[in-house]
């Protein structure tokens, strides 16, 4: 099958760019050039943006993609440019979207009003009413998170007469190349020789759906080419707490320190948690297995393992302020003798 894949290079992408040709298919990627990372040898490429897909429409028509797996959607104006550009070239457009497009994410972040929404969330759980959930952090509207928003490029995205259309909603992806480093504010306390690490209660509890890069690189695979692919799809592999998870990862590297949680209200403000934790963000993943025999190719164990190893010997530079707060857990473990 010829795929084409716009965003290939980075992380997510670049995972499914290599899954694909490990698979057979003829793969081409669509990005600016701008990338470090070359696909591999055999996967063709084109210059484009996603804003101005069409001014590379003679490339895409030479390679003649039967599918488009869309890797880098921001807004709805991405989605239009891909379906004008396509339309007549590609019979399916993948759509690679977020979990954030749930109610319960803007309960979670404090913008949908309302009690928490039950987990786990099915591909039919209410989505937010509130748009551009980052519009707060970032007011300027030449940065491209003011513009975000999932919700109405989903639905564009499957409704299009002409395409078939089907949207992978990821949860928090971890793996080699996350640049968010979402396991970094684990395992650096343990390797830095802290005897506990200092929880909330109540976010000591939360939990959200978590996906390793290479499985959530196969589900991509599966939603390119199985001809029963349709609609909305959650992704992911496990739904930890957040003191489950460290847990497991003091195992992986051997740390015997102490996990402490304890009240808000006794706690440092530089220990509480940013996010309402009576909501969690637990995803039901099971229809994709269902609809379209989906497997992981890898199991947590592996997960934290191949994640953890990249994470030593790529930590974050500089680390983001606020990710250690070693101070303020060491003023509350005095206060707590």
């Amino acid at each position: 099958m010829r795929i084409l894949v716009i965003g290939g290079t980075r992380f997510i992408g670049a995972a499914a760019v290599r899954r694909l040709h490990e698979l057979g298919h003829e793969v081409a990627v669509c990005n600016r050039g701008q990338a470090p990372n070359a696909p591999p040898e055999g996967v063709q490429q084109i210059r484009g943006d996603r804003d101005d897909l069409v001014a590379s429409r003679a490339d895409f028509e030479r390679f003649a993609p039967e599918v488009v797996l869309h890797n880098v959607v921001i807004r709805k104006e991405h989605v239009e440019h891909a379906l004008a550009t396509f339309r007549g070239v590609a019979r399916r457009l993948v759509m690679v979207s977020s979990c954030d497009v749930y109610r319960a994410y803007g309960r979670l972040i404090g913008t949908e009003p309302g009690a928490p929404d039950p987990v786990p969330l099915d591909e039919t759980a209410p989505v937010r009413a509130k748009l551009h959930p980052y519009r707060d952090r970032f007011p300027d509207p030449a940065h491209p998170l003011h513009w975000y928003d999932k919700i109405p490029a989903e639905s564009l995205a499957l409704s299009d007469a002409e395409m078939e259309g089907v949207v992978l909603r990821l949860p928090m992806v971890l793996g080699p190349h996350d640049y968010q480093h979402r396991l970094f504010p684990f395992f650096k306390p343990m390797e830095d020789g802290r005897r506990a690490l200092v929880y909330e209660d109540t976010y000591a509890s939360w939990c959200s759906t978590y996906g390793y890069v290479g499985n959530v690189a196969e589900a991509m695979a599966v939603a390119c080419t199985h001809p029963q692919a349709r609609g909305s799809y959650n992704v992911g592999d496990a739904s930890p707490s957040i003191a489950d998870l460290a847990r497991q990862v003091a195992q992986k590297v051997g740390w015997d320190g102490e996990i402490v949680t304890a009240a808000k209200t006794d706690l440092p403000p530089e220990l509480h948690p940013d996010m309402d934790t009576a909501q969690g963000l637990v995803c039901d993943c099971r229809k994709l297995e269902r609809e379209l025999g989906y497997r992981p190719l890898f199991d947590l164990d592996q997960t934290l393992e191949r994640t953890l190893e990249w994470e030593r010997a790529h930590p974050p530079e500089p680390i983001p302020p606020g990710t250690l707060q070693y101070e303020a857990e060491n003023a509350y473990l005095a206060k707590r003798g």
